[in-house]
């Protein structure tokens, strides 16, 4: 019940003396007609606040002098007064229409790309990712355990256990480093023949007369004398040059005992592999060693196991996807940490990787690709056997595919789970659309990388059919343009697949994740408001 006004204040009526203010004001100034414009102290709050003024009003209880001022100064003869502790109602002005309620997906969204900001989503080099629930580590486990499984039944079963590693039945003789101190370009001639009169053959092609000096083999030390026939795919030698020769064996002092066959690029290599890995090593920091490590195990896994047991006989598509599966539960875990999320990150390119094979096996059976391109058929020739060539072929899509996957499918996963811990209201369906919309930007680029990676291996292959005078159908339908053009869209179709996948898998796992988990991992205050 609201206090009962002083007796001065409900007898006086317009026209009387006013009583005088604590500090001896007078209090009619505040008593104004009804037709007369209301004071500054009268103003709504969208007036004041145009006008650069302070006029929020708070819920604290006012001070007895602001009372017993406000009859004389704040309400006009005969207002009633608002009770006392609520709030007086104000008009508001245009300007203060509340602006429309932001979706709850949209809010998920803005604050899961906030968070990402902040480097609290996935970046390539976030922390640790919050501890998933019970329930969700069942789930992960019950969905993970049948493939991590199969992937090492299939590579225990696909591996050539007691078989003898197959070697060249072409001599490929042993490399023997050198290097040139001479070089001198003339007539072909053998060792100790001569040239007499001036050359009559315009025809003839010169040939390089090369003094090397070994440096280690059998004629460590030694000077050696080799004759190299210039041709336009020989490569060119001078002098300084440090060369690789093919050493078959026979007298070390005799020349037709060696071959010149190559440079050698140790130290170029080794200098680029150490930048590589100093440049990982200062951006990543502790990942980035995670990062280096799985790249060689990456490298294990292919040394040890897709290459021998190709070798072997072996289906290549499903050692590959054996092989392929055993990088990414290495590669993923060791880089990313164990994790709910990195499951399913794992789960979606195992995922896509199936289906960028179902879909190379399909189509190339269709176009009737053989895979015997120059380097199949030189393999063939040196392993004195057949080998299923298009196999090889699907499988050089799917390993050549991986690395784009793992960077689609972590990204996803990661975004699905801010989004879920952002706004835990957003259910499973509302997770698929804002991840969906975050992925959309990520095939594009995906996408383009993995073209301009398969154009450029196949640059030379290109440029030979774009000489070759034929029409575009006939250069399309090429078994080596074909070849490249199958495994660019089967790739590509696997990443644009992957994001779909991945996110609808992230979707639905994270959309079982407690809402009070959620709340009691998430960092900052807001995560308990």
């Amino acid at each position: 019940m609201p206090p009962a006004r002083p007796a001065e204040a409900r007898g006086r009526r317009t026209g009387e003396t006013p009583l005088p203010h604590a500090d001896g004001g007078s209090s009619s100034a505040g008593r104004q007609s009804r037709e007369t414009p209301l004071p500054p102290s009268r103003r709504t709050q969208g007036q004041a606040r145009r006008d650069g003024e302070t006029s929020r009003v708070t819920n604290d209880s006012p001070s007895p002098d602001a009372e017993a001022a406000r009859p004389a100064t704040g309400r006009r003869s005969g207002d009633t007064p608002p009770p006392t502790g609520r709030r007086p109602r104000t008009i508001a002005s245009p300007d203060e229409a509340p602006e429309p309620a932001e979706p709850p997906a949209r809010k998920g969204l803005r604050a899961a790309l906030t968070a990402q900001a902040h480097g609290h989503g996935h970046g390539h080099g976030h922390g640790p990712a919050a501890p998933a629930s019970t329930r969700v580590r069942k789930l992960v486990m019950w969905l993970l355990v049948p493939l991590a499984l199969a992937t090492v039944v299939g590579m225990v079963v696909l591996y050539p256990w007691g078989k003898a590693s197959p070697t060249s039945v072409v001599p490929q003789g042993t490399p023997v480093q050198a290097l040139i101190t001479a070089t001198v370009t003339g007539p072909c001639l053998a060792n100790g023949q001569v040239q007499v009169g001036a050359d009559t053959d315009p025809d003839q092609k010169p040939c390089l007369t090369v003094d090397l000096t070994m440096t280690d083999g059998p004629g460590d030390g030694k000077p050696l004398q080799l004759i190299v026939p210039i041709e336009p795919s020989t490569p060119r030698f001078s002098t300084g040059d440090k060369v690789v020769l093919a050493y078959n064996g026979g007298n070390a002092t005799d020349p037709a005992s060696f071959q010149l066959v190559d440079f050698q690029r140790g130290t170029p290599l080794v200098l680029l592999a150490a930048l590589f890995a100093l440049a990982v090593l200062v951006l990543g920091r502790w990942q980035g060693l995670a990062a280096l490590v799985a790249l060689v195990l990456s490298f294990v896994v292919i040394v040890l196991f897709v290459l021998p047991s190709i070798l072997a006989g072996e289906n290549p598509l499903l050692v590959a996807i054996a092989g392929a599966g055993a990088i990414m539960f290495v590669a993923l875990y060791l880089t990313h940490g164990l994790s709910a999320r990195t499951s399913v990150a794992v789960l979606g390119t195992l995922v896509s990787l199936a289906l960028i094979g179902i879909l190379s096996a399909i189509f190339s059976v269709g176009a009737s690709l053989t895979g015997l391109d120059d380097s199949t058929s030189t393999l063939i020739g040196s392993l004195g056997h057949g080998i299923d060539a298009r196999g090889l072929l699907l499988a050089g899509v799917v390993i050549g595919a991986l690395g784009v996957l793992d960077d689609v499918t972590v990204t996803q996963t990661s975004a699905v789970w801010e989004l879920r811990r952002a706004n835990p209201s957003l259910g499973w369906r509302e997770l698929y659309r804002s991840g969906l919309r975050i992925g959309r930007d990520h095939v594009g680029s995906a996408v383009n990388t993995l073209v301009m990676a398969y154009a450029g291996a196949a640059l030379p292959v290109l440029l030979y059919s774009s000489i070759s005078g034929v029409g575009l159908g006939a250069l399309l339908g090429s078994e080596d343009i074909a070849s490249e053009i199958i495994r660019t869209l089967a790739g590509s179709v696997g990443i644009v697949a992957a994001v779909p996948v991945t996110t609808v898998l992230a979707a639905l796992i994270a959309a079982r994740e407690p809402v009070d988990h959620l709340l009691s991992t998430t960092d900052g205050p807001s995560a308990h408001q």
